[in-house]
């Protein structure tokens, strides 16, 4: 029982520390892809453009895709000693 203790607080620190680090990533890109946007036909403000874009941003569907990274290796792994233990 300790050992799979340990095996999820390691996998829920290694994880939470890929989500975040694809987090900012993805915020950057968007944050370049709307600048570029905005270089390209500049009207009104250019910091409030990008922070209503990334407002948007926030709500998209890209952005809870990221939260397949909690999802998707905790599925495996559990398929994995499901099948190992009981098949």
């Amino acid at each position: 029982m300790l050992a799979l203790l340990r095996l999820l607080l390691i996998g829920f620190v290694v994880l939470t520390v890929i989500y975040v680090s694809l987090l900012f990533f993805a915020r950057a890109q968007r944050r370049d892809k709307l600048a570029a946007q905005w270089d390209a036909a500049p009207e009104g403000d250019r910091d409030a453009f990008i922070e209503k874009g990334l407002a948007d941003y926030n709500q998209s569907l890209q952005r809870k895709l990221l939260l397949g990274v909690y999802i998707v290796p905790v599925c495996v792994v559990l398929t994995i000693i499901y099948l190992t233990n009981f098949h």
